[in-house]
């Protein structure tokens, strides 16, 4: 079947200047319009492949792990440097709008420990420990060439609250004859950090991190694995 030159050729004879040139600004318009649905079709096909392999958008998740509680003040009890680990759980909201950067909100529960002391089993002193913290990060990812796994860093503030109740004794009584309670409630807002890695296929990602408060009470921190979903 003959193009539109060809027509052009055949009808020159008998087809004014004028509208030769209509019919072949109609049949570049057509020729335009079909290369545009191609190319758009094939970015839409490739932008789908992307996000397959490595989605972005908003996420939910949650986490479990390791945690270490400390007090470094000499008034939580004796003796005055409390150290204990605990299992640590968290949820996760984020979003990542662009591959290497995303922002990320936390809440984290660093466990509840308690350590006594005193003789024959009676304490004479002890205290626990609850620091839980809700924290807003930023995080940045590593433009690596390797599809399927980041290695990320984050960095921001968060709204701890410490809750410590120490229990003393005046020796050498036990603490069933005589005891003292004394509360530290406080709520602070600190600086955060973490660094982690995740695998991740489609929508769900896997990841490792470790992550610490600054305290002056103490740092809590959290060595955690979690799963988040891309929705």
């Amino acid at each position: 079947m003959p193009n539109a030159a060809v027509w052009l050729e055949l009808l020159a004879p008998r087809v004014c200047p004028k509208l030769q040139y209509l019919i072949l600004e109609m049949w570049m318009t057509r020729l335009s319009r079909t290369l545009l649905a191609i190319l758009t079709g094939g970015a839409c096909a490739a932008s789908t492949a992307a996000l397959a392999g490595d989605p972005v958008g908003f996420y939910l998740g949650a986490g479990v792990g390791y945690s270490t509680v400390r007090s470094d003040d000499p008034n939580y009890g004796l003796p005055a440097y409390f150290n204990d680990h605990q299992t640590a759980w968290k949820a996760i909201a984020g979003v990542r709008p662009i591959s290497i950067v995303g922002a990320e909100f936390e809440y984290i529960d660093f466990g509840h420990p308690g350590n006594h002391y005193g003789p024959n089993g009676f304490s004479n002193y002890g205290l626990d420990s609850h620091p839980r913290a809700s924290a807003l990060f930023g995080v940045g990812y590593l433009p690596l060439p390797v599809p399927f796994f980041d290695v990320f860093g984050k960095a921001g503030m968060a709204r701890l609250q410490t809750d410590v109740l120490v229990q003393t004794c005046p020796p050498p009584l036990t603490c069933l004859m005589a005891n003292t309670y004394s509360r530290h409630d406080q709520t602070d807002s600190r600086f955060a950090y973490g660094v982690g890695v995740q695998s991740k296929v489609w929508g769900v990602a896997f990841r490792a991190e470790y992550e610490r408060i600054s305290s002056q009470f103490g740092d809590p921190d959290a060595l955690t694995v979690s799963a988040t979903w891309t929705f």
